[in-house]
């Protein structure tokens, strides 16, 4: 521990015997900024350290948090700087994301790598609905935490996970999702165009659509869903039942993007010609290798309704906006985006880093293996 550390250490002490109400918030702002200048370096036992005096400092601004509205804004604002922390202190997070206040406790419930699937179950399971909101918004949720997740039923919470391409949901959560959606049409549009929905599903969801959802669906459905979609609504048109087509495959995609790799070839004009023709399996597993990513995890970003995920292997890839635009375009079979959603992805494009964007990459990664 530095110098400077050991003297906020005695400072935390101090403002503990005291008391005081200003000290206290003072103190935990500082130790939280001497933390974050060097998390990245701190091992498991000053991690440890920080974590037990951060802790009683956040425990006696709770306190005054009940009535004070500077007390809550400032552990607002520790939630916000620990949130995208991968060393964050584990007992800090664990007890912000449990705060009743979801000011406080939605950026680490959205954001927070210290979080386990034991640990949002739990939230899962006895908080309401805004901390129920603020999980659904996690990239790469597991099954286990999308079930607890809805089998709360807020029509709110499904139509999140619905667009969230992250989140794994189990044949028992899509039986939920799809049975909200025959009075739901934003959700029967956002469940409908999901790679890993049951066929089954698939089909029932589409029997009790509207003609104007099953519209949608095809305005919506991303190139390798086209034709399913438009075979199963021609089904349920003439009462048919068939067997849906299987899902597509992307090993040769994999290899034939492998083989320009080795020669040379790939780069982003390759891309960008891969985007322009909408050809899905190619697209995919060359933004894979662009980025340092997987087809894995890539293909829910591509699939999503969402355009932010996509925007992250991009920056990280280092594209153009005119490739990016390609991309985001490159997920429907037919027609183009909006120019309001294209000038709101822009700007979120612009504002991104590729540094940030990376380790945000590196973390999916870890959470999809």
């Amino acid at each position: 521990m530095t110098r400077d550390g050991l003297s906020i250490i005695d400072e935390v002490e101090s403002a503990l015997r005291i008391g005081s109400p200003e000290k206290g918030l003072e103190t935990a702002r500082r130790v939280t900024e001497l933390f974050l200048s060097s998390a990245g370096n701190f091992d498991d036992e000053q991690i440890a350290l920080f974590d037990d005096v951060l802790e009683r400092l956040i425990g006696t601004i709770e306190l005054r948090a009940i009535a004070d509205v500077a007390a809550r804004v400032a552990l607002a604002e520790i939630s916000a700087q620990l949130a995208p922390v991968a060393q964050a202190p584990p007992s800090v997070i664990r007890r912000l994301a449990n705060n009743d206040e979801i000011r406080i406790a939605g950026p680490v419930l959205q954001e927070s790598a210290r979080l386990d699937d034991s640990e949002l179950v739990k939230i899962a399971s006895a908080k309401g609905e805004p901390h129920l909101l603020a999980v659904a918004g996690r990239w790469w949720l597991k099954e286990i935490v999308t079930d607890a997740l809805l089998a709360r039923r807020y029509p709110s919470v499904s139509r999140r996970l619905a667009a969230n391409p992250g989140a794994r949901v189990s044949g028992k959560g899509f039986a939920i999702i799809v049975g909200q959606a025959e009075s739901d049409p934003e959700l029967a549009v956002s469940v409908g165009v999901r790679v890993d929905l049951p066929s089954e599903l698939r089909r029932q969801l589409l029997r009790s659509a509207t003609d104007a959802v099953r519209t949608r669906l095809l305005s919506r459905a991303p190139p390798h869903l086209f034709e399913e979609i438009q075979s199963a609504i021609a089904a349920v048109a003439i009462g048919a039942e068939r067997e849906m087509s299987a899902v597509r495959h992307f090993e040769g995609a994999k290899r034939a993007i492998a083989g320009l790799k080795a020669t040379g070839q790939l780069d982003e004009a390759t891309l960008l010609g891969f985007a322009r023709q909408r050809r899905y399996e190619e697209t995919v597993a060359a933004l894979a290798a662009l980025s340092g990513s997987t087809v894995e995890v890539i293909r829910p970003l591509m699939q999503s309704l969402r355009e932010d995920g996509l925007l992250v292997p991009c920056k990280a890839a280092q594209l153009s906006w005119e490739t990016t635009k390609a991309l985001l375009e490159c997920r429907f079979a037919t027609g183009a985006m909006k120019p309001a959603d294209i000038a709101r992805a822009q700007g979120h494009f612009a504002r991104m880093t590729a540094e940030n964007a990376k380790r945000t990459l590196r973390f999916w990664q870890v959470r999809a293996s």
